[in-house]
């Protein structure tokens, strides 16, 4: 997928865990996403997918060096165009910082499918996951 030299950049992570993916509430709490971000200057690639992990659902752990794939997506007015990262969960806290606003949940993946309302999204989310259980080989 080309990236577009005027979208808002971002990364995103699969943050998986006991053959589960994590999903957070999104800021606005009317939809499930993976924990995302803006790239911000001088982050190294999968920095932001980290922090964001960290940020948005108290997620420690260790983060594959390739992207699984990007897509796009529309937010007030502009094209973003998120890089996905899987990640293998370590570490998993309740106190994190954004924990008094975001929800967290751990669904296996068929069951997230339906949860992911991003087509995009959803669509990766496949490509690594063809038979239900996390496929790590295909993004080393």
């Amino acid at each position: 997928m080309a990236i577009y030299s005027d979208a808002l950049r971002q990364e995103a992570v699969f943050a998986m865990r006991g053959g589960q993916v994590c999903l957070v509430m999104s800021s606005s709490g009317k939809r499930w996403v993976v924990p995302k971000g803006r790239i911000e200057r001088g982050q190294v690639a999968g920095g932001t997918a980290l922090q964001e992990a960290w940020e948005e659902a108290g997620l420690v752990g260790r983060l594959h060096k390739h992207p699984v794939g990007s897509y796009l997506y529309e937010k007030y007015g502009r094209t973003c165009h998120v890089t996905v990262f899987l990640m293998e969960v370590t570490e998993v806290t309740d106190n994190f910082p954004e924990c008094r606003w975001r929800e967290r949940c751990w669904l296996r993946p068929q069951r997230a499918l339906t949860r992911i309302q991003d087509a995009g999204l959803r669509k990766l989310l496949r490509k690594i996951l063809p038979s239900g259980k996390p496929s790590y080989a295909k993004v080393r």
